[in-house]
């Protein structure tokens, strides 16, 4: 039995191989996410045929960002593939031009507020400005939901305090950088158990080496489900 909760994060390089990695999970996934190292893989196409074709869902993580008028019109073009949930990046003037252009389509807009890989250090060498990584993302959170955000990304280490805003009543929280127990961090810096993540009020975590580097990757994202079973 799967869980829309658990995300799995299709982080292969082409159709063939994700198409394969699905055939392997099976019924024990319903919810893929496919980013930007798949897209000149065929993204596209693989998002369609495990929507079209095997009734999964499907996030597609591309990050966007560009001046508003690209970006209403990417989003546009984007919404007509009936996909889940699309990211852009969490400034305001971006989040607002991505909800124009998903106007009438069920596509969810995640705003991606400070990304899971980054710590401090890398803030102060992107020049953001001074203060604790948890209060930037608090703060880009906020601002992005006020400009309509379907939800955020955020890191679990971020999530209860999100849920407390009042901006993110209704609103998702989807969390990468999530490991369960045991599992190599990779180059991930703020991570939490899928447990922990959905208890601090996230709505779906995504994952992705920890199960396709599995030796069975079927078993592995059952052994996720069933430790979010209980929450």
């Amino acid at each position: 039995m799967s869980d829309d909760r658990l995300i799995v994060a299709l982080d292969v390089p082409n159709v063939v191989q994700g198409l394969d990695l699905a055939a392997r999970l099976g019924d024990a996934v319903s919810f893929y996410k496919i980013g930007l190292g798949m897209l000149t893989g065929g993204g596209f196409a693989l998002a369609n045929e495990l929507k079209q074709e095997h009734g999964k869902r499907i996030f597609l993580d591309m990050k966007l960002f560009d001046i508003g008028a690209t970006i209403e019109a990417a989003v546009r073009g984007i919404a007509q593939y009936d996909l889940d949930f699309l990211t852009v990046h969490g400034d305001p003037q971006v989040v607002r031009a991505a909800c124009e252009g998903k106007r009438g389509k069920d596509l969810k807009i995640l705003a991606v507020t400070v990304l899971t890989s980054l710590d401090r250090a890398d803030l102060d060498a992107n020049l953001i400005k001074p203060g604790d990584i948890h209060d930037i993302t608090l703060e880009r959170a906020a601002k992005a939901l006020e400009a309509g955000a379907d939800g955020v990304i955020a890191s679990p280490q971020e999530a209860a305090m999100i849920r407390a805003l009042p901006q993110a009543a209704g609103r998702l929280i989807v969390t990468p950088g999530v490991r369960p127990a045991g599992a190599a961090s990779g180059d991930q810096k703020r991570i939490a158990t899928p447990a922990k993540a959905i208890a601090d009020g996230a709505n779906h975590i995504v994952v992705g080496r920890p199960i396709w580097q599995a030796a069975d990757p079927a078993a592995a994202a059952r052994a996720i489900v069933a430790e979010l079973a209980g929450i």
